[in-house]
């Protein structure tokens, strides 16, 4: 699938948090075609040029912040470094699928300091400035996860439901000074090569027999941030080719 240019971003800046490699950079990717000026972020400095210098050869804007999200003091500091945003894409995180018995405490409150408290202070830090202007976006990845019950997934689905319900709540406390904040649900989606089989398995279950392409879930993304989406705030977008549907 081609990704659409529609250039409707342009004198917006964007920071997407996780967009070194797969869904992020994806994101990241589509935000500067559309015109953004996108913010690179993650803790690879070798991945994150790398994606600096896609986005740049394709003509866009971007530079990359490195920080680990799990310490809050990063987060404080990263907002200082990256400064006012009109587009938060709360991108990162990680999952851990086994029976519930197995899971270890120390990964199962990595797993909610990554999935929920990072993007809980990030928003912290730039929605405020984002309703003094009155204007910006706010997009959650979420997951299918997050309304399914999966086996083996209980905690991972326990962050992607609390993730949807914060934008949820930030759309009640944000949205009447002009920030939209909103859930992309997404399916499984081809991210890793290392993992295809497992994509293939959970692709097989939805409506539309597949997993989704990266680029697919940041077109719903882009669309969320751009002004197309001027009244839509506070949803869940199901982006799981049809899984919670069936």
């Amino acid at each position: 699938m081609s990704a659409t240019q529609q250039r409707n971003l342009q004198g917006q800046k964007a920071f997407v948090t996780g967009s070194t490699s797969g869904l992020g950079r994806a994101i990241a990717l589509q935000l500067a075609r559309d015109g953004a000026e996108v913010i690179v972020h993650g803790r690879d400095a070798a991945r994150g040029a790398q994606t600096v210098e896609m986005i740049r050869a394709d003509g866009g804007s971007a530079r990359f912040v490195a920080a680990d999200l799990s310490d809050p003091a990063n987060i404080e500091r990263l907002a200082e470094e990256t400064g006012e945003i009109d587009i938060l894409v709360n991108n990162a995180g990680f999952s851990t699928w086994g029976p519930t018995a197995d899971l270890e405490v120390a990964t199962f409150d990595a797993m909610f300091a990554a999935n929920v408290r990072a993007p809980f202070y990030l928003v912290a830090a730039f929605a405020p400035g984002m309703a003094a202007r009155g204007n910006g976006s706010i997009i959650n990845i979420g997951s299918m996860a997050g309304s399914l019950g999966l086996a083996g997934g209980a905690a991972y689905g326990a962050t992607k439901a609390a993730l949807a319900s914060l934008a949820q709540g930030w759309a009640a406390e944000f949205s009447p000074r002009g920030v939209r904040v909103n859930t992309v649900a997404a399916g499984p989606i081809y991210t890793r090569p290392e993992a295809r089989e497992l994509f293939d398995t959970l692709g097989a279950t939805t409506a539309l027999k597949r997993a989704a392409d990266p680029a697919e879930i940041a077109e719903v993304v882009a669309f969320l941030a751009s002004p197309r989406a001027s009244y839509v705030t506070g949803a869940i977008i199901a982006a799981d080719g049809g899984r919670t549907a069936i």
